[in-house]
């Protein structure tokens, strides 16, 4: 019953942490800290995918490459 019981709920902490925008980092001075991931997407910038330049940018590209005009 104990080993089900820390299988479980290994499972159920590595469903977790793969789920969740959390990072988990071992220091030697701090010992164990948890920290919330943060991503910084910013859209409308002309070098980024999704904006109105990178769009037409790709569209230029795949027509290119596709030889049709």
């Amino acid at each position: 019953m104990r080993k089900l019981a820390l299988i479980s709920t290994t499972i159920i902490t590595a469903a977790v942490l793969s789920a969740a925008p959390i990072s988990i980092k071992w220091a030697a001075d701090k010992n164990l800290s948890v920290s919330q991931d943060k991503a910084f997407a910013v859209v409308g910038r002309p070098a980024t995918p999704g904006s109105v330049a990178g769009a037409h940018r790709r569209h230029e590209r795949r027509e290119y490459r596709r030889h049709t005009y």
